[in-house]
């Protein structure tokens, strides 16, 4: 048997990477005044995009114990989920279990992974569930995630939303994923869209604010680009593809353009700001096309969870069935993978 090495375990060098999480030390895009030159001047070829996206998976693999380095580090980087209208605290209170041991002892010792600490990045829940997902997560270092602002459809009064972003914060979230009004980019009224996004920030305070763009209700990769700049430039910690409720949720393609806006971001301001594709995304496979992406486009920085998140909760069955098949020569049974 097989078990990771050093190197193949980490995919970034020493040099590229102090620690696993050190968000503590990356300075918080602070955002800026809106640029209506630059938004303006966006433009998007999709076939382009698309030849480009359609590259990754058929060119790009990894095998053995490589593959397996990388699943682990796609564990690491999910946000685990229950955003359900039955959630219960007890539900939460395994969710939470399953983010802080996502892996079986033997599973890690196989993978000769029995000294170090694996963990999922963050559990999401709907405001209700915060306080028995905060408990269960004490000590563990996770933090707890809370949807906001009329999740999923975002048609809520704004001052509801403001006051639905202060109160989960004040319950413990240090993460608040919001949504933002589609109208404004569908009529294409940036000033509103940073507007909103600018005092949801500031609702947020301390917490981090993952801005959800609803990329499947934006129509075009043109809309997608301009939402990610403006979103940025209103100091957006992360910006996000998807609730996971609309009818196409992420793609190879648009996160391609979202993740190109990010760059472009940087090379302007010195930020970065995180990316998390959401909805849609499954199976291993799928995680390590998004994990090479990620690191063709913005580099090894953004491999870790504090850069780069996958809001996918199904997703964790299918890495724990890969590497039980790479740790003990065979696929375990889905039902021995429960996720909450």
């Amino acid at each position: 048997m097989t078990k990771l090495d050093e190197r193949a375990a980490a995919p970034l060098t020493a040099a590229e990477a102090t620690s696993a999480m050190d968000s503590q030390n990356l300075p918080r895009n602070p955002g800026g005044d809106l640029d209506l030159d630059w938004v303006a001047s966006l433009r998007v070829n999709r076939s382009a995009v698309e030849r480009r996206a359609a590259s990754i998976g058929a060119r790009r693999s990894v095998k053995k114990q490589w593959q397996a380095a990388w699943l682990i580090r796609a564990l690491e980087c999910i946000d685990l989920t229950t955003l359900a209208g039955d959630d219960t605290p007890g539900r939460v209170r395994r969710l939470c279990a399953k983010a802080r041991a996502p892996l079986s002892c033997e599973t890690l010792n196989a993978l000769g992974l029995d000294g170090r600490v694996v963990t999922t990045a963050a559990v999401c829940v709907y405001h209700e569930m915060i306080a028995p997902a905060v408990t269960a997560l004490k000590g563990s270092g996770i933090p707890v995630a809370a949807v906001s602002t009329g999740f999923p459809a975002g048609q809520t009064p704004f001052d509801l939303k403001v006051m639905e972003i202060a109160r989960s914060v004040a319950a413990g979230a240090r993460e608040i994923d919001i949504v933002i009004s589609r109208k404004h980019v569908l009529c294409g009224d940036w000033q509103a869209l940073y507007d909103e996004v600018r005092a949801f920030r500031e609702a947020c305070a301390d917490a981090h604010m993952k801005t959800i763009l609803a990329t499947g209700d934006l129509k075009t990769l043109r809309a997608v680009a301009k939402a990610s700049a403006v979103c940025m430039m209103a100091g957006a910690d992360f910006i996000k593809t998807s609730t996971g409720k609309e009818d196409a949720n992420a793609t190879l393609p648009v996160s391609l353009v979202m993740m190109r806006m990010v760059r472009d971001y940087f090379e302007r301001t010195g930020y970065r700001v995180g990316f998390k594709p959401a909805g849609g995304i499954g199976s291993a496979k799928d995680a390590l096309n998004y994990l090479f992406l990620v690191k063709e486009e913005l580099g090894s920085r953004w491999l870790r969870p504090d850069l780069f998140r996958f809001g996918a909760s199904s997703l964790l069955g299918d890495i724990e069935r890969q590497l039980d098949h790479f740790a003990r020569g065979a696929y375990s049974a889905d039902y021995l993978h429960p996720i909450g």
